[in-house]
Order: structure tokens, then sequence, then C-alpha cells
């Protein structure tokens, strides 16, 4: 077995207005960066749209039509202050859904041991009932939900490093004691959720918040304490990680000081708990990274983890 990648060229027709920085470059980025020799064996995939039943595992009908209905014939729509659509956003949101379902599905039937999706817009903000912070529907949890309703998984576990925190992860299984949510991120920061003393109906989220300036010692100490601890003992059938590269020194959104070592360590670590829980049944997503070369080049470091891991 291997490891998948998937993307498609519709991610990259969700355009943003000029100085965004949610902006197709970031794709280009890291696909360019997954072009090496090195990453030859990995096994591409074209992502597909999602169907409305595969969103509707995570959001209510009237999210998915109220995302329809602000579809614009041209220029942009505006969500909120940061989130924005164009004519080509629905179906790139749906392609990014998409990779997440046909992911769970290559790594259910052994096709591979893990995937990644390269994909945009991200997802970790998207609420039960609202888009925001880029993000339009909760990817990783279309993807959790896919799992667990139609492989018939019992349990699993979405870990998400990006330096904001999932609110919308958070949000939408918040209620569902089959996932379990933990989260590193910086705190004080936007999206302003992700304290400790935030738990879940069923004490299944698990957050651990990092003060800003924090680097590679102090993520590494709450994964080992906090993060890598609940996982394991929540005994996932498949991992999800929402793998956002903002925490990076380089990255201007925050003021984390990660390195690509740090999340290749992280993924390391996943795969370990993976290996012995889960047949090493790894999906992951990206979310955030907005300085071009440290995204690459973390994007970079994460995968090759992925498919050594794959390969095992």
């Amino acid at each position: 077995m291997t490891t998948a990648l998937l993307t498609h060229s519709d991610c990259l027709e969700h355009v943003t207005p000029p100085g965004h920085p949610e902006c197709l470059e970031r794709l280009q980025s890291v696909l360019a960066a997954l072009e090496g020799e090195e990453f030859v064996y990995l096994v591409r995939e074209d992502a597909p749209l999602a169907e409305d039943a595969h969103i509707l595992r995570a959001h209510p009908e009237s999210h998915l039509n109220k995302i329809k209905g602000l579809v614009p014939a041209e220029g942009y729509a505006t969500i909120d202050d940061d989130t924005y659509m164009c004519p080509a956003t629905l179906r790139a949101a749906r392609r990014s859904s998409g990779a997440l379902v046909r992911a769970v599905d290559m790594v259910m039937s052994g096709e591979v041991r893990n995937a990644f999706c390269a994909i945009r817009p991200p997802g970790h903000h998207a609420e039960t009932a609202a888009a925001m912070g880029f993000c339009f529907f909760g990817n990783v949890v279309i993807g959790a939900r896919h799992a667990l309703e139609a492989h018939g998984l019992k349990r699993v576990a979405i870990m998400d490093f990006d330096v904001h925190h999932g609110n919308g992860t958070q949000d939408l299984v918040w209620h569902d004691a089959r996932i379990l949510f933990a989260s590193t991120q910086q705190m004080p920061l936007y999206p302003g959720t992700g304290a400790r003393t935030e738990r879940g109906a069923h004490r299944q989220i698990v957050n651990a918040p990092l003060p800003p300036g924090a680097g590679g010692a102090e993520f590494r100490k709450v994964m080992e304490e906090r993060v890598l601890l609940a996982i394991e003992a929540h005994e996932p059938e498949m991992i999800f990680i929402s793998a956002g590269f903002d925490a990076h020194a380089r990255d201007p959104m925050a003021n984390l000081n990660l390195r690509e070592t740090d999340f290749a360590w992280a993924t390391e670590r996943l795969c370990d708990i993976a290996d012995h829980c889960c047949d090493g049944r790894v999906v992951s997503t990206l979310e955030g990274g907005y300085d071009l070369q440290s995204l690459a080049a973390s994007a970079a470091a994460h995968v090759r983890v992925l498919m050594e891991r794959g390969n095992g």
C-alpha cells in the first residue's frame, strides 16, 4: 500500500479578491512541492464532487441551500469580512469535501494506506449553519461521518494543528460521541474559541491552546501530555488530520514558531497511534498556511512522512 494525493483543478478556480490570504497560489505552491521525484509514487486522483447527501451528514439542508443561493453570476459575494464566493466557489467547495469522501473510500478499501487531500477552500471554520473564516463546508467532518456511516466504523478521531482553532469542526462534532476532536492552536487568536474548558457533550473534545511565541518544544509537550494520550484512549478506527501549516514561524497570520520538523514529528506520532489502533488508516486535509515558502515545505514534510508510513 501507499499514499493517495487527492486534488482537483477546480480548487484553483475559487478566486478571492486581490491581496486575500486564502489565494489560489497557496494550493499551487503545495502541488509544485509535491511534483518532486521523491513524490513520484503518490497515487494521484482527481477529487470527485461531493454529493448533497455527503454534505448533509455535517450540515442542515438550510445551510447547503443558503450557500447554493449565494453563488454570484460574476464578481464576488461577501459572506463575512473574510469569506468570499466567486462563480466557481461552490464547485471548488464540493471538490474539497469530495476529496475527503474519496480518500476515506480509498483507505477503507485497502487501495492505499493513507491519504492527503490538497484542496481549497479549507473547512475547519465552517460551523453547522454558518460559513466563515474562508470555509464553507466542514470537509474533515464530512469525511469522518462518511467513515462512520458509509463504512460502519464506530469511532474516529480528528487532530487539528492549524494555528487557528477549528471552531467549525468543534461545533459540528460537539454532540457526537463517536468523534474525538483534538486541537492545538494559538490563543488568543481568531476565532476566539478553543479553551481547555470546551469539552463537548461527551467530553470528547480536547483543546490544547498555546500562547503567542510558543515553539516546537511547547507544541510537542502539549501533544504528548494532552492530545496524543486522548486520541489513543479513544481507540479510533481512523485518524483524520486537519493539517494547517500556519503555526510555522514564517507565517504572517499568527505568532507561533513551529518548523517543518515539528509538523513531521506530529505526523509521525499520529501515524504511530494509527498503526496501533487502526492498521495505519490516516486521512489528512489541507487547512491553513499563508506563507507560500513555509506552506510548501511543511506540506512536503507532512506528505513525506505519510508516504514513508504508507509504504511500511
